[in-house]
């Protein structure tokens, strides 16, 4: 826009002075330090009112591993699931001898149904 729209130059919509007369009181605040096992210091901040309650852990920021309040003892990283396959899955429910029953069954029905049997 040129030299003289209505715009009001340098401010957006919901911008502006916002202090605590606007917004309310801020609640007591504590900080809590958690640890990860790569040695991160995550510090949130947690409201002190009844009913807050601390977390044991909390995910660090940086890494993503989970942290706790004891520097010297952090929290162990959680154990990656090996993906499994379809057949994977499959085997745990059926033994070889079962599998080859129900091949020899399915490819008896569809000789039948081709008239090839």
């Amino acid at each position: 826009m040129a030299g003289g729209g209505n715009a009001i130059r340098g401010s957006r919509v919901g911008a502006g002075p916002m202090g605590e007369a606007e917004r309310g009181e801020i609640a007591p605040r504590t900080f809590v330090s958690y640890w990860c096992g790569k040695g991160h210091e995550v510090r949130p901040s947690f409201a002190l009112e009844p009913g807050v309650e601390i977390p044991e852990q909390w995910e660090c920021t940086r890494c993503g591993l989970p942290a706790g309040q004891d520097k010297d003892n952090p929290p162990a990283p959680p154990r990656a699931e090996v993906y499994k396959t379809h057949l994977a899955y499959v085997k745990e429910r059926r033994s070889d001898s079962e599998g080859e029953e129900i091949l020899a069954e399915r490819l008896g029905e569809l000789r039948r149904r081709r008239g090839t049997e």
